[in-house]
């Protein structure tokens, strides 16, 4: 028996806290002044045909020329290899921009203004001289400039190096390096050593966009604004925590990078991670890039280490074989582009997390993560522990969800009396559309965010070289683990909700997965 906003009428007690909480919502919800940017830059994405850049990048850059973000000097380069026409790249990045912006979003004048910012270079970024034709084309050196590595990890060194042997790495450039950084401990410190040696870590921006996502940044905002949620966040009062991630699509055009690398090192590693560490680091002193980095940094530190043995009772690993989804068959992992017939390279995983501090010593985390699942989710589940004497019969205990995707919300369920003779129990929420509490017409896309965070300089909502180094520490033994005790991936139907083995890890607790 679920209650939104649109309450029953029945439960006056429920139904008039549910009008309050949304009244205060609407109250709140009065825009605030945002900065505008004054300050021209130039914004180089390498690998500007894939389809990070096409997809993802030009696009928010797109809402944020026509939402008056950007300085009118600012410049838009993309490079790659393909030997493109201006002309030629600017229909190839209008096409793309067409099917990923919104019909009422996509204006033909606006795309016009914004393509007058945008251009290409073709270049080999494995030729240093290439880079010094660069520096030729980029005709000033006196303003910011953004080096956007829309590229596999493996170019990073090699881009950095060149840019700084061709000159372009002033004290005004910056760099965002996109995940993963690298595939280990050791190769993300060799990324991290050789981007430090041409830049400091003052202008090195890695990036998860899910950090940029509105509902993350209101995790915090809902933690540390809200006297109700402090003291019961803690052992005492929450029972266990769930963070999923699921994707019903496949590895669509990344087989060859997606058999590498693996749902451990493509989403739990980083995204997942970065969710679990907003869920319980503690209260930075304040609002700022490296004090909200140093409470991040400790809650990965106090993650208690899985390794050896340990990998067989605490996570499971998952592929996936042919199976439906909407209707639709779909193909099994190791028949999609670019992946090898025998890979057994996983697509699913889930794993049960501990964090050895005062605040969480004993509580639960699981963490999963899986393509060619049922259903697009991505939340966060907090559970309460229930009363300690119930009086009444039936009920449940407290739960908070946070929701991520696809629709943006919070709800919080609490028991209620169900109408008629009797004191019988029925679970209602308290829901918070985030979408229509805030009535705009269209909410910020995390690369909008992030892209101009970068631009003014504010690294908050970016991982710092010890973060990242920190979460492959945890990571590796359990890639280890995997490998010494040939722990292969389970298979589980496309269009299920995964393995069985991965139900297990909660139901020998007493606990389920929230579906």
């Amino acid at each position: 028996m679920r209650h939104g906003l649109g309450y029953d009428r029945h439960l006056p007690g429920c139904s008039a806290l549910v009008v309050i909480l949304h009244k205060c919502a609407r109250r709140s919800a009065k825009p605030c002044p945002e900065s505008v940017l004054t300050v021209p830059c130039d914004m180089l994405v390498f690998g500007g045909t894939g389809d990070l850049a096409l997809h993802k990048l030009l696009p928010a850059l797109y809402h944020l020329h026509r939402d008056g973000r950007l300085a009118a000097q600012t410049r838009i380069l993309a490079l790659a290899r393909q030997p493109l026409s201006r002309a030629d790249y600017q229909s190839l990045a209008e096409r793309r921009c067409r099917a990923q912006v919104a019909r009422a979003d996509f204006d033909t004048a606006t795309w016009q203004s914004f393509a007058e910012r945008l251009d290409y270079f073709a270049m080999d970024v494995s030729q240093s001289a290439d880079f010094g034709r660069l520096a030729k084309r980029l005709d000033s050196h006196e303003r910011v400039q953004v080096y956007y590595l829309a590229t596999a990890p493996d170019l990073f060194e090699d881009i950095a190096a060149h840019l700084a042997t061709a000159g372009l790495a002033g004290p005004l450039s910056r760099i965002v390096l996109e995940k993963p950084i690298g595939h280990s401990l050791d190769s993300a410190k060799a990324i991290n050593a050789a981007i430090g040696a041409v830049f400091d870590e003052s202008r090195v921006f890695r990036i998860d966009h899910y950090l940029g996502k509105e509902t993350v940044q209101n995790l915090m905002a809902l933690r540390f604004a809200n006297a109700l949620f402090e003291p019961i966040w803690r052992a005492g009062h929450i029972d266990h925590v769930q963070i999923s991630v699921c994707e019903t699509l496949g590895v669509e055009n990344r087989g060859a990078y997606y058999d590498r690398s693996g749902a451990m090192r493509d989403m739990l590693q980083n995204h997942l991670l970065q969710l679990l560490c907003l869920v319980a680091m503690e209260a930075p002193v304040r609002f700022d890039a490296e004090a909200v980095r140093d409470e991040k940094l400790k809650v990965l530190q106090a993650l208690k280490p899985i390794h050896g043995l340990d990998v067989q009772d605490t996570t499971v690993r998952g592929q996936y074989v042919a199976g439906k989804i909407g209707g639709q068959e779909v193909p099994a992992y190791y028949f999609e582009k670019n992946v090898d017939n025998d890979s057994d390279t996983e697509t699913f995983v889930a794993l049960h997390a501990e964090i050895d501090n005062w605040r969480w010593a004993g509580v639960p985390f699981y963490l999963r993560t899986g393509k060619r699942l049922a259903k697009k989710s991505s939340e966060i589940v907090i559970q309460f522990k229930p009363v300690p004497h119930r009086l009444f019969n039936g009920g449940e205990a407290n739960c908070l969800l946070i929701r991520l995707q696809p629709e943006e919300r919070i709800s919080l369920q609490l028991m209620a009396k169900a109408p008629g003779k009797g004191m019988r129990l029925e679970p209602v929420e308290l829901d918070l559309n985030l979408a229509q509490a805030f009535q705009q017409k269209r909410r910020w896309d995390a690369y909008e965010r992030l892209l101009l965070d970068v631009i003014e300089g504010d690294s908050t909502l970016f991982m710092r070289r010890d973060e990242v180094e920190a979460a492959w520490s945890w990571i590796d033994p359990i890639l280890r683990g995997w490998h010494e005790y040939y722990q292969s991936p389970r298979p589980y139907p496309a269009g299920s909700s995964g393995p069985e083995q991965a139900h297990g890890l909660l139901e020998r607790h007493g606990r389920a997965w929230h579906e």
